[in-house]
């Protein structure tokens, strides 16, 4: 994404008519610190399926599965996050992904979790001090 304007209104214009293939890297989110330690990432992108928590907004806290991703309209809908219309009928809420935190990955699709480096703790070793020897 090599945006050349400086203008806020043709940022705004390139983001919202970009291509859907970099479109799914800007539908990341930050993953949890146990998911953070466990993949050794910090970032990953959203997929159907993962387990989410709002970190921003009106339903800030709320925690739920990610039923579909609209990658035209950069928005996320969430298992349980809805609202009524005047009619009755109830709708999703669409969500940002930058509001939101990977609690939990699906981890069904190999090629998602084969590809990343599962970070191990590196055993601490003593070390140890050198001693000048005087050639006196």
């Amino acid at each position: 994404m090599n945006i050349q304007s400086q203008k806020p209104g043709k940022q705004r214009k390139h983001f919202y008519q970009m291509p859907l293939h970099q479109t799914s890297k800007i539908l990341s989110a930050r993953l949890d610190k146990g998911l953070r330690k466990e993949l050794g990432k910090k970032t990953l992108p959203l997929r159907k399926g993962d387990d989410v928590q709002i970190m921003r907004g009106k339903n800030k806290k709320k925690k739920g599965k990610i039923l579909r991703i609209d990658r035209s309209g950069m928005t996320v809908f969430i298992e349980g996050i809805i609202r009524k219309k005047s009619d009755g009928t109830e709708i999703p809420v669409g969500i940002s992904s930058s509001n939101l935190l990977i609690i939990e990955i699906n981890r069904d699709d190999q090629k998602r979790v084969k590809g990343k480096k599962i970070a191990k703790e590196k055993p601490k070793t003593e070390k140890k001090k050198k001693v000048k020897k005087s050639g006196k």
